[in-house]
């Protein structure tokens, strides 16, 4: 659905260019009728083109509006943040028993408190302090 409106924004944007660089200018850069670039002779001209032409730019600027508002409210529902209310229907875990994905700190946790292969469950002997090497002057 967003795709669609996107092209068919893009659409309506080349219009709008469009219809306004036709547009009569006031010695700007336009390509109309007023211009010294020519304009369209015999199909319409003065007063009918000017109507013609303003109410296209009307009518497409407003549909340039209603697009971009269109897709800012489906980029922003689709962006919208999580409420960490919405999970907790039956997924909480009680507690003091550990959940089916666990997280690093519990798996770290646990590495720590199991033994490893082959060792005795008996706590290690505390470290020795270390000896200075350099002779000690008396």
């Amino acid at each position: 659905m967003q795709t669609v409106l996107i092209v068919v924004h893009l659409i309506i944007v080349l219009s709008l260019i469009g219809v306004v660089l036709l547009q009569r200018s006031e010695g700007g850069l336009g390509l109309g009728a007023g211009s010294s670039g020519g304009g369209v002779s015999g199909f319409m001209t003065g007063r009918g083109q000017a109507n013609a032409l303003t109410r296209a730019t009307a009518i497409l600027a407003a549909l340039f509006f209603v697009t971009s508002l269109t897709l800012a409210v489906m980029s922003h529902r689709s962006a919208a943040p999580k409420s960490i209310l919405d999970g907790a229907g039956g997924t909480a875990q009680p507690t003091g028993q550990p959940a089916g994905a666990d997280n690093l700190l519990d798996t770290l946790r646990r590495q720590n408190n199991a033994p490893a292969e082959g060792t005795s469950t008996a706590p290690a002997a505390p470290a020795q302090p270390a000896v200075p090497d350099a002779p000690q002057s008396r």
